[in-house]
């Protein structure tokens, strides 16, 4: 007969299974947050294209998440398939490449700060993608448009016609001009300073025609717009707050309905036409990369070929245009 004590010698010892090693999940949102202040600081790119960043690495996080991921170390064949995803929901090609640039972006920056140490999107290329290329209007359709704008003496009259001006005079692009302060612009000396961040600040020039409408329209308009007196923006809505860029597309396109031009017309226009016209009158490469902003001189070069296209000095850039009389 077999005691108890004999049962318990003879049991049977399971053994332990020894655990994985456990990986923690990481905050993505938390990521891509430093990635994009990283961005702001080292790059100085504009609010809209971080947001573009952060939209694309959003979608990528999310993606990783459904796909139960912890982490942002995946494999190729993961990245790939966020790809593929992309492409069976009929995502132009150019939202494609763009999507896949700031993930290779975050990917760099994230083995630069130690948080991983492989680029799943190394070995991925995008299918070669055509640049789109900027639409101008001619310098005849310019001075239609900065003579409709001027048609009016209402205070908004005014005001329209000043940021209308100001931005084919410098180029400078729609977030920075509705983000002009008042101080911002010096007229004794014919300058502005585009101070959207601290990193790229720049100082552009402008001439005499700048000057008769920014004037005018701080001598007889800025005030009446101001709900108090203490506001510090320059161009101002009807409710005397700081105008938006969504404000200013309805104006000029409104102005350039009036004028007749039948041309598409999108707040960029009037940058990228005042850059080709300046190359099309012996602007050089460097000097409008430096009034326009761009880090790189191919950036630039876009406007190069549209003036070469258009065969060369296009003539007189528009003159100047008397307002109406109150």
């Amino acid at each position: 007969m077999t005691s108890a004590t004999d049962k318990e010698k003879r049991a049977v010892v399971v053994p332990i299974e020894k655990p994985r090693e456990l990986r923690l999940a990481v905050d993505f949102d938390a990521d891509i947050g430093k990635f994009l202040d990283h961005l702001e600081e080292t790059r100085g790119l504009s609010g809209n294209t971080l947001a573009a960043y952060g939209n694309d690495l959003r979608q990528l996080a999310n993606y990783l998440k459904q796909k139960e991921e912890s982490s942002w170390d995946v494999s190729s064949g993961t990245i790939a398939a966020f790809l593929n995803m992309l492409v069976s929901r009929e995502y132009a090609p150019s939202s494609q490449a763009r999507k896949l640039a700031a993930t290779k972006a975050m990917y760099r920056y994230l083995i630069s700060t130690g948080t991983t140490t492989q680029d799943p999107s190394r070995d991925i290329g995008s299918a070669r993608v055509a640049k789109k290329r900027p639409k101008i209007i001619s310098v005849g359709e310019v001075d239609q448009l900065l003579a409709a704008a001027a048609s009016s003496s209402s205070p908004e009259g005014y005001r329209d016609s000043a940021m209308l001006e100001l931005l084919y005079a410098t180029g400078m692009r729609v977030s920075e001009l509705v983000s002009l302060n008042d101080i911002d612009v010096d007229i004794k000396n014919l300058r502005v300073t585009c101070s959207r961040n601290t990193n790229r600040e720049r100082q552009i020039p402008f001439g005499p025609r700048v000057v008769e409408a920014l004037g005018s329209y701080i001598m007889h308009a800025r005030d009446k717009l101001l709900d108090n007196g203490s506001a510090s923006a320059l161009f101002l809505n009807h409710r005397g707050r700081r105008l938006t860029r969504q404000g200013f597309w309805l104006i000029i396109k409104g102005h350039a309905r009036d004028a007749g031009i039948t041309s598409s017309i999108t707040p960029h226009t009037l940058r990228h036409s005042f850059a080709t016209h300046q190359l099309r009158n012996e602007g050089t490469i460097p000097e409008v990369q430096s009034v326009l902003g761009h880090a790189s001189p191919s950036t630039t070069q876009i406007y190069l070929e549209l003036a070469r296209e258009k065969g060369g000095v296009g003539g007189s850039l528009p003159g100047s245009q008397s307002r109406p009389a109150d």
